[in-house]
């Protein structure tokens, strides 16, 4: 059963391109990095780190220090009702943790093809707007007001 506390990873370039995935499971359903962590007691920072690697093999300790933030804001949300059977009964609502990650201008890209079918790296405006989840846009936005 997944748990209920979840984080979401924007990813970003220095130039304000936002990566963005699609997932497999449902077309045109564009999102930054998101996963739930493994156990109560997983620390959000790796549980971020390792969402990141299993979605676009993006290794975070190989970036530099620093390049993992915590966005320090939660949120909490409606679990979708088709989803739902992943979760113990009852569960309905999901806490999720915001992250930002600066990577290089270079920075590859490798999907989970079970998990996702195609990447784009798009202006944060464009980015945030093309998100299936308002909350994943407000991330974006979020992220780029601080800057």
């Amino acid at each position: 059963m997944k748990i209920p506390i979840s984080v979401l990873v924007v990813i970003h370039k220095s130039n304000g391109e936002v990566l963005l995935i699609e997932r497999a499971d449902k077309a045109n359903f564009w999102q930054s990095v998101t996963g739930s962590v493994d156990s109560l007691d997983e620390d959000l920072g790796v549980a971020a780190a390792r969402e990141v690697l299993e979605e676009t093999g993006i290794d975070v300790d190989s970036l530099p220090a620093g390049s993992l933030q915590n966005m320090r804001h939660q949120i909490e949300y409606e679990i979708y009702p088709q989803w739902r059977h992943r979760y113990a009964p009852g569960v309905t609502r999901n806490a999720e943790h915001w992250f930002s990650l600066l990577v290089p201008d270079d920075t590859q890209v490798q999907l989970a093809p079970r998990e996702h079918v195609a990447y784009q790296w798009l202006p944060f405006a464009d980015a945030a707007s093309k998100c299936f989840s308002r909350s994943n846009g407000e991330a974006i936005l979020k992220l780029f007001s601080a800057h």
